[in-house]
């Protein structure tokens, strides 16, 4: 169960990756079109959501530590606050839907919420790893010492 906690939270981290590389697509697509940012909006609303569900599970089941759990199911909570960070700067825009000085300054915070999102999945990697790791060295047969 581990193997597959390290697996999710490695596919996490690529959603990520990806998240990351359709954003700058989508910014140098021209023209811009509907289209342009389709590919970070998927990743974005579905695979990460969903990574960080299962990763949860699965750490649950793998008897992870409870601030491991607790951090795998972070991603999802930035995702919301991404989908947030978009409508306060929407709401900011003015009469006509340009952006103004307000709503620039909303929307760039997606940008720096992206790069929490990635730290935040490097961090379950590297602690998916690490319980795997530990529970691969355990010898087969041990017993819990008494006290």
């Amino acid at each position: 169960m581990r193997r597959v906690y390290v697996v999710l939270a490695g596919l996490q981290l690529l959603a990520v990756l990806a998240q990351f590389y359709f954003a700058g697509v989508g910014a140098f697509d021209k023209p811009q079109s509907g289209d342009s940012y389709a590919m970070h909006g998927t990743i974005g609303m579905m695979a990460i959501p969903v990574l960080s569900l299962l990763a949860t599970v699965v750490a649950t089941l793998a008897k992870a530590p409870g601030r491991l759990i607790g951090l795998s199911i972070t991603p999802l909570g930035l995702v919301v606050v991404q989908m947030l960070i978009i409508i306060l700067g929407r709401a900011l825009d003015d009469a006509t839907g340009d952006t103004t000085t307000a709503s620039l300054a909303v929307l760039g915070l997606h940008a720096v919420n992206g790069l929490g999102v990635m730290a935040v999945a490097g961090r379950v990697l590297a602690g998916a790893r690490r319980l795997a790791s530990t529970s691969e060295t355990a010898p087969k047969n041990a017993t819990a010492p008494v006290s």
